[in-house]
């Protein structure tokens, strides 16, 4: 109910003339819009997981409308510095991609390059350093590949033999279990992606051919050296993608994410972003000690000079997203509307285990 009615409300208002209005409005013009892609889809994860993953193609609609829509899309830092003194140029909108999947080098960059827009990577790393599928999200690929049916799964994997698939929930349950399993047996990761590939072999799937295309795989050091080079912005998303409540891990998964950025990247990293847009008030303080200058989160809205800029708020744009209501954030209408409050918990890449060490157990 709530989406019919914010599309026909859209429709009247763009009819009406006010998203022209509205996008050239002094309002408008002093706030940033901030954009939150996560996947693009290299095969069909976007008909997997819609509320991650956009196609190709979309996005590229979505590009071409800022160019149309004469946008100023800023490079990050900048944006942020400008908001903080009141100097936004007309319609401001930063890029935001959350994790940095290989399928943002392979499907994003060259759009992104071609129309000329600078663009923010929120980088975990962990992945980055031991080149594996992430294990929870490629279990759940696997197992979404033979939706609808019930399986045999022989040899056994530590779960029952018999799966049911024929509904999300039950997938889920099975992805649940096998995380479980391997947060029991204390899995490395290349022991979690064996397990993997054990399970794509039971359920007769090419496990070989999912790693050549690099799907659920996030982008390797030398991939982050070459974008950087050509201007890509890469900034802070913890290590392990994960936000611990104790203050001393919390600030280790910052310092261990920025000392392998720098490493790669030669650039140092003072902004972050929000694991699965999860933040608690304990973590400001903490962001601060660790001269973090600003943190975003799926908390939709367009930041302001009174937003704290540790609570910057995103628009994530999705599969799901009809271009109307994207073309209403640009022009300041969409935020005026009703609307769901951003999600604040399952998000994208998989909690995982110390580095170079089995885990103990997954937070996920």
């Amino acid at each position: 109910m709530l989406k019919s009615f914010k599309f026909l409300a859209l429709r009247s208002l763009k009819r009406c003339g006010l998203f022209e209005l509205s996008a050239n409005s002094e309002w408008r013009n002093r706030r940033l819009l901030i954009l939150c892609y996560h996947g693009v889809a290299i095969e069909d994860e976007s008909a997997w997981r819609p509320e991650l993953y956009i196609r190709q193609e979309r996005l590229q609609q979505r590009l071409q409308l800022l160019k149309d829509r004469r946008c100023s899309v800023l490079r990050l830092n900048d944006a942020i510095e400008r908001l903080s003194s009141n100097r936004l140029p007309p319609r401001s909108v930063a890029i935001t991609f959350d994790d940095g999947g290989y399928d943002f080098y392979k499907q994003a960059y060259p759009l992104l390059k071609h129309y000329g827009f600078p663009v923010t990577v929120y980088q975990t790393t962990y992945y980055s350093v031991h080149r594996h599928p992430v294990f929870h999200l490629i279990c759940s690929y696997l197992l979404w590949k033979r939706r609808g049916e019930v399986i045999r799964v022989t040899p056994p994997l530590g779960l029952p033999q018999e799966l049911d698939l024929r509904t999300e929930a039950s997938r889920e349950r099975w992805v649940a279990e096998l995380v479980s399993l391997a947060d029991r047996d204390q899995l490395s990761a290349q022991q979690r992606d064996e397990l993997a590939g054990k399970l794509a072999a039971a359920l007769g799937i090419d496990y070989d051919r999912l790693l050549s295309q690099r799907i659920l795989q996030l982008m390797r050091p030398e991939e982050l050296q070459e974008l950087s080079a050509e201007g890509v912005d890469f900034q802070l998303h913890t290590h392990r993608h994960r936000s611990p409540m104790e203050a001393a891990l919390f600030r280790k998964e910052i310092r261990e994410n920025r000392a392998w950025l720098e490493k790669w990247t030669g650039m140092a990293a003072t902004h972050f972003c929000y694991p699965s847009g999860v933040y608690e008030a304990e973590f400001l303080p903490w962001l601060v000690e660790e001269h973090v200058a600003s943190a975003t989160t799926c908390e939709p809205g367009l930041a302001s000079t009174q937003s704290n800029p540790l609570v910057l708020p995103r628009f994530v744009d999705t599969g799901l997203q009809p271009q109307l209501v994207f073309e209403g954030w640009l022009a300041g209408v969409t935020p005026w509307l009703p609307h769901r409050p951003g999600r604040r918990g399952r998000f994208s890449v998989d909690n995982v285990p110390p580095s170079g060490a089995k885990s103990k157990k997954s937070l996920d």
